[in-house]
């Protein structure tokens, strides 16, 4: 069945232009000029909270060139994506990861990428690569890969990084992992994030604002529902399946993640561009009956008061 983006923007985006500032008549006119085939966000409107340049180590991926990724998410209207580096992943000179990650999108970005650097707590210098995140290099917020940088939420020093970052006003994003454990490469193969001690890490530091990027293939059970009745913790929605996904979470009937709702205030935008589609995510918006402050909320609205609050 065909996808009719009109009656998704009447439905579910009608009345988010007063919110955000984006004229009506000019939503209603892209829509109208758009194929029915793709999707397309109305222009400005979107903040993708997870996207990553340089290579994956281990195949090819389609916009892996950031020119072309940016090129892409501009054409599907996204206006701010937040930005990490697949160098991150194994490089162990993170100060240099985080440096090129810097121009890269200063140079490449236009105006687009929001550089989100990482800082591996279990290496002496990550104080000075922390500071070097924000006060060097102007990052509102910094991207953990615990499973690749080999350490669990249970390390003293991660409480202490929470408590850093949030002292100097940056969100911290914690990537439950990268791709399906079913196609990891037999030689490198990255547990995912057990999220279990984190409640408890995060009743020493209340006020530090965290995501979890590509939460639901392992957060799930009572881990998800601790997180989400303990915590203020929020959550992309790269990995969210199934049909209407998104309203079924919300309304704390999913399949598969439980009883216990997760409001539209801790959901975010998330695309997981390259490695997966950036239209995957906009089509989890479109299939699921959303009124306008929910949509607005997750499109942009908590991704920008996430910047604000940190």
């Amino acid at each position: 069945m065909s996808v009719n983006r009109r009656r998704f923007l009447k439905k579910s985006l009608w009345g988010m232009t007063a919110t955000l500032g984006a004229p009506v008549s000019g939503i209603l006119q892209k829509f109208d000029r758009s194929d029915d085939t793709e999707p397309v966000a109305p222009e400005g409107l979107v903040i993708d909270t997870n996207v990553h340049i340089s290579e994956w180590p281990f195949r090819d991926l389609k916009y892996s060139e950031t020119s072309a990724m940016v090129d892409k998410l501009r054409k599907h209207g996204i206006r701010e994506a937040w930005t990490g580096s697949y160098d991150a992943l194994f490089h162990k000179n993170i100060d240099s990861v985080n440096a090129r990650l810097a121009e890269a999108c200063q140079q490449e970005g236009e105006g687009l990428l929001v550089p989100f650097g990482t800082v591996n707590p279990r290496w002496p210098d990550w104080k000075e690569d922390l500071r070097r995140c924000d006060e060097a290099y102007g990052m509102p917020g910094i991207r953990l890969y615990p499973g690749y940088q080999n350490y669990t939420l249970e390390l003293p020093e991660f409480a202490e990084l929470l408590k850093e970052a949030s002292g100097r006003g940056m969100v911290v994003q914690i990537a439950i992992d990268q791709e399906d454990e079913r196609m990891q490469h037999p030689r490198v193969e990255i547990p995912a994030v057990d999220v279990s001690p984190l409640p408890a890490v995060l009743e020493s530091v209340p006020d530090v604002t965290v995501q979890l990027l590509n939460p639901f293939r392992h957060v799930r059970g009572d881990n998800l529902e601790s997180v989400i009745k303990e915590t203020d913790v929020l959550f992309d929605i790269s990995n969210l399946d199934g049909n209407g996904g998104l309203e079924r979470i919300m309304a704390g009937n999913h399949w598969y993640l439980g009883s216990t709702p997760i409001p539209s205030a801790r959901l975010l935008m998330g695309s997981h561009v390259p490695f997966r589609p950036v239209e995957n995510v906009l089509f989890k918006l479109m299939e699921s009956a959303l009124d306008e402050e929910d949509a607005a909320a997750i499109m942009s609205g908590n991704a920008a008061r996430m910047l604000r609050t940190a």
